[in-house]
């Protein structure tokens, strides 16, 4: 089995901001001159030895973890992301619409 790398999970999250049209950078730069974080970016967060993906809920920077709660193994976190992508390309592809659970 390869080992999974950090630019095989950074390709994978330029392929889920593009195929859900969100920014393909984490901040821009306001009139200001300030950074405003961009929201709906997908990253890849680093920390307590593993990894977890991120996406920008705020101008602040904040974020949510569409997948796992924590960071997890690099080869888990890409197998979840693969499911994740074909779960979206289901929706997308099928006409299926998503409606909130109450």
């Amino acid at each position: 089995m390869d080992r999974i790398t950090n630019k095989q999970l950074d390709s994978l999250c330029d392929w889920l901001n593009t195929m859900t049209n969100s920014p393909t950078t984490y901040s821009t730069r306001n009139e200001d001159g300030q950074f405003k974080a961009n929201i709906g970016h997908f990253h890849i967060s680093h920390a307590y030895g593993g990894v977890c993906l991120h996406r920008v809920m705020n101008e602040g920077g904040g974020v949510t973890t569409p997948i796992v709660h924590g960071h997890v193994s690099k080869r888990e976190l890409f197998n979840l992301m693969h499911a994740f992508i074909k779960g979206l390309d289901s929706v997308r592809y099928n006409d299926i619409t998503l409606r909130k659970v109450i």
